[in-house]
């Protein structure tokens, strides 16, 4: 034993290699570990929808001026940053003002109309007096007249003539009676306007528009955001009643668009969490909520929609828009029309 070959001492050190079985299983182990991971991957994400077709919505109000008018003064510029009630451009107010003087100045014609009226129909009232009076006196005339002429001591164009008075007389008093009748109808206020004559509240009326027109002139923000479009205002420039001037967008109020598949529709519910993510703030990742589903695919909505009644038809996978709600607060400034990506929790 002492003389053993030293040969076969080094050759027991060294480690079997291992069988072609080993091998195999070896290389057997890898593409079930791939599946495997693969397989437990899905399972994780199954409940997971999402969409790179989403996009920064936010409220666009358009802003035109309520009067015409001449551009005399534009306060902001484009990409401004505005408060609701800021002034936006101010509007030439000289003809406003030339429309209140010229109401003040109707009101007064109709002030003097009502007093002519009053003092008119005072006057009726005398008149109907006298002529009443009138109307007595002759009366008693023609009495005594006729009694006259029945005895033969007057002559019949003497009755004639008492008998003219007294009609003449009797004609004053309904004349007196029209005339007041028109007095007091040109008096009268109506249910309308109780106590106030139709002539001096219309009159109001007017004056009162020309000061709302008056006030229109300076148009203001009518909500806080960043000012765009304001090349539109230029100083100088006719504005048109009604004609969009400057456009403003309402920066504090955003939500993401996003367009899914409806494929991915299945198990999606308003209120279910979302992530959000955008192309130009990779670093930043927002929670947000389905704050709502849309009523239909955006074809359906689309100035040309699709007309499938031909032979031609091909299905294509349609499209609806969801609308996801911010929920947090956003460490960047949110900019309407950036690409977003939207991934929402399904099983939640």
């Amino acid at each position: 034993m002492a003389n053993a070959d030293p040969q076969m001492d080094v050759k027991s050190d060294v480690p079997a290699k291992p069988g072609r079985f080993a091998r195999l299983a070896l290389l057997g182990s890898v593409p079930l570990l791939l599946i495997g991971g693969a397989t437990a991957f899905y399972i994780a994400n199954d409940h997971y929808v999402s969409t790179d077709n989403a996009y920064v919505q936010q409220d666009k109000v358009s802003i035109s001026a309520e009067v015409g008018g001449r551009i005399l003064e534009v306060a902001v510029h484009e990409n401004d940053v505005v408060n609701a009630g800021d002034l936006l451009f101010r509007i030439d107010p000289a003809p406003y003002r030339i429309a209140i003087e010229q109401a003040d100045a109707a009101i007064a014609a109709a002030q003097v109309r009502v007093s002519s009226l009053q003092t008119e129909y005072q006057t009726t009232g005398v008149d109907i007096e006298s002529a009443r009076e009138d109307v007595a006196f002759y009366e008693k005339e023609y009495q005594r007249q006729s009694a006259l002429m029945q005895a033969g001591f007057t002559t019949r164009a003497r009755l004639q003539a008492a008998e003219h008075a007294l009609s003449d007389a009797r004609s004053r008093v309904a004349s007196a009676q029209a005339n007041a009748t028109k007095a007091r109808a040109a008096l009268a206020t109506g249910s309308a306007a109780p106590g106030v004559n139709p002539a001096i509240k219309a009159g109001q009326a007017q004056r009162e528009q020309a000061l709302l027109n008056l006030s229109r002139t300076e148009v203001r923000a009518p909500v806080s955001g960043v000012v765009s479009q304001a090349d539109r205002l230029q100083l100088g420039q006719m504005m048109v009643q009604g004609l969009p001037g400057v456009t403003i967008v309402a920066s504090n109020r955003s939500w993401i668009e996003a367009n899914f598949k409806e494929t991915d529709l299945a198990h999606m519910r308003v209120g279910q969490p979302a992530e959000i993510t955008f192309d130009a703030y990779p670093e930043l990742k927002v929670r947000g909520k389905v704050s709502s589903i849309g009523a239909g695919t955006g074809s359906e909505f689309s100035v040309l929609p699709a007309q499938n009644a031909n032979g031609n038809w091909v299905k294509v996978t349609q499209r609806v828009p969801v609308r996801i709600a911010i929920t947090d607060k956003p460490k960047r400034a949110m900019i309407a029309g950036l690409s977003a990506h939207v991934r929402v929790d399904t099983d939640k």
